[in-house]
Formats: structure tokens, sequence, C-alpha cells
């Protein structure tokens, strides 16, 4: 959609995509700076912005983003990322909850759990009633990156002051503290109530056992709802979403996004393209279209969510506003939202060895988290 209003405005439209991993992406850009070839733009998120910018190559959208406003209007949490230096070098395409616990309606009766549980004890409760009913607790398929979701939430709601410390400042003691082993413990737990057949399944398919009743809860961001519409799915009828269990009481919010980052360009052409390119992402019309479409919300906090929107998007919107009036909105490690790469990488590889070895104490992964962040220091 957005080439097409970028052509519909005059412009060129050229897509390269890079197949794999978010890997084989940087590996292509740094070859293609490198080279003296920078792309004009290029979709990054989190501390990639900062490394990026940190080499003098970024793009300067100042002057574009005082004449829209952008200040004014994008959500606080995301201008410090778009803004590394204090200058626009990034448009955000939208904002993601990473933190939504979904629930299939009729397996919730099933089991007599009576409401979506708010804190983690009452999470436990409901999973052994649904075990009591020979159902699925938790639909899961482990990938380090969906493990890694699913333990964004535990330790968030947990201890918010953990994940601050462990996963926004990558700080190996805090890693090592009784809270981190707190939560690991409570991931062993929730590893039991999964099926023995998660082990790569892909997230969809996980979804679709909520979809089928065949379990109850499930943890995914918002680009969850896509599937859910394709599915004819309806909220309140066929499944329900909550943010996923606090045991301090407010509003959680764990916050990804999708940007575009600009590359200085000497070319006119080029120039002019980048800030029709800038403009179009930020414009409530494109962040309207492709959020209803992710299940995502705009990364602007003044788009009319009124049509179009799931209930849960506008609940979404809601949070975020809160949770920005609370002090409780975090950016995700899961998502690379956070640390550098090599940290992130390191607590991914042992939040899924620990999921996918029983044998392993909560006591042993917090210490082999911290000594695996430790060793890329």
């Amino acid at each position: 959609k957005l080439g097409e209003m970028f052509e519909a405005r005059g412009g060129t439209w050229e897509q390269t995509s890079i197949a794999g991993h978010t890997a084989n992406t940087l590996a292509k850009l740094r070859a293609d700076v490198v080279a003296g070839n920078a792309p004009p733009a290029v979709q990054l998120k989190g501390p990639e912005i900062a490394e990026w910018n940190e080499t003098g190559m970024t793009a300067n959208l100042d002057e574009l983003a005082a004449a829209e406003g952008w200040d004014d209007v994008v959500a606080p949490e995301l201008i410090a990322v778009m803004k590394p230096a204090g200058s626009w070098v990034a448009a955000p395409m939208n904002i993601h909850r990473v933190n939504w616990m979904w629930a299939s309606v009729a397996a919730m009766e099933q089991a007599g759990i009576a409401g979506m549980p708010k804190t983690w004890d009452e999470f436990n409760a409901a999973c052994e009633k649904a075990e009591a009913a020979g159902l699925i607790c938790i639909a899961h398929g482990s990938f380090d990156w969906t493990d890694a979701t699913t333990f964004d939430s535990v330790v968030y709601g947990m201890d918010i002051d953990l994940y601050r410390k462990a996963f926004t400042e990558a700080d190996p003691e805090v890693m090592r503290s009784q809270g981190m082993i707190d939560a690991f413990a409570q991931l062993r737990k929730m590893v039991n109530w999964m099926d023995p057949g998660n082990p790569g399944r892909p997230w969809d398919a996980s979804l679709a056992m909520m979809n089928n009743d065949e379990a109850v809860f499930f943890f995914m961001g918002d680009w969850a709802i896509g599937t859910l519409n394709a599915n004819n799915q309806v909220e309140g009828t066929d499944y329900l979403c909550e943010q996923a269990p606090v045991d301090w009481g407010g509003t959680g919010y764990i916050l990804n996004a999708d940007s575009i980052v600009f590359f200085e360009q000497t070319e006119p052409d080029y120039v002019e393209g980048q800030t029709l390119l800038a403009s179009l992402i930020l414009s409530p019309e494109f962040q309207t279209i492709f959020n209803q479409a992710k299940g995502s919300i705009p990364a602007r906090m003044d788009v009319d969510m009124s049509q179009g929107f799931t209930p849960c998007q506008v609940k979404s919107q809601e949070d975020l506003a809160k949770s920005i009036e609370e002090g409780t909105l975090v950016r995700s490690m899961a998502h690379n939202m956070t640390v550098a790469q090599k940290f992130r990488a390191a607590m991914m590889e042992t939040i899924t060895e620990f999921v996918n070895t029983p044998e392993m104490s909560p006591e042993e992964a917090a210490n082999l988290m911290a000594d695996a962040v430790e060793a890329e220091m």
C-alpha cells in the first residue's frame, strides 16, 4: 500500500527484500554502505537505528519533522528511538503491543475459568482448571523469539524494575537475582502447561489451537489480530484480549515498532523521494490503513481509531496512554527494541534453551543468561 501511495504522488517505487533473519539485512546494509552505495531507506528498529546514526551516514529529517509537527504527535517512547542523537533519522510505521494474552471464550467456559487472569497466581490457578478439564492451557510454538516474547511478559509482569535493569540495561548482576530466578520458575510452570508438540510449531499454528478451542491461552503480540480477522474470529464472541498478568496492579505495555531509517543521499531525486516517503509514512492516512490491516496501532497518538479498528486495537491505544501516564511503558527486548543485538541474542539463546531443557533449573538459567551477556561485554 505504501508503494501505491508513493507512486500516486509521483514517486518511482523500488523495493528489495532480504530473505532470512535480521542479521542478513544488516549484513547487506553494511556491505552497501561500505561500498558507498547506501540505500535511501531501510527498515530497521530499536538500537540498530542509533548504531547506524553513529556512522554519520543517516539523513536528517528535522526540517520535515518540524513542518509536520512530528514531536507533537508521535508517541513519546518512540521519539527517543527515532531521534537517537536529537535529530530525526527514522519514521515509525506503527506501535505493536507485545504483552497481549489471548484466550478462547469456549475453552475458558469449558474449563470453568470465570474471567481473564490479572496476576500470575490467578493465571496459574486458571491453568490448573484447564488441565483438569483436559485442555491445553497455553498454545505455544517454541522458537527463540516466541520463547523470548512470552518471557518478556513474565519478567515484566512479575517485576517491572527487574525488566528495566535486565532487559533494557543488560545488567548481568540483576540477571542473577532472586527475581530473575523466580521469573524462570514461572516460565517452567508455563512450559509444563504447553503440549509436548510445541517445539518448532509456527506461531499462527499455535494461534489456530486457541481458535479451535483446543487451548485456552496464547501469548503473542497484536500482529495476531490480522490472522484472527482473516479467520473471521470476533473479539468477545470467539476470543478475548487482555494484557498479560502483572503482579503490580497497573497498566502494562511492552512496545515494539516497525520503522524506516533514511540514509544521506546526494542525488536530488532520491532526497525528494525520501521526503515524500517519510511524509507518507507518518500521514494519518497511511497510519490508519497500514495498522488496521496489521493489528498494530498508529505511531501517531492523534489518529482517530473509532472506525475500522478492532476493540483490542482501541484498548491498545487507551492502555498506551495510561502506561505513559503511569510510567509503566517499556520497549521489548524480545523484539529488538532495547539492548544491542549481541546481548539480545545471548538472552534469547538462554531462554529457549531453558524452555527446551526440562532438567535445567531456574537458578542455572539465570546464571547462564548473566554469563552469556557478560561474555559479550
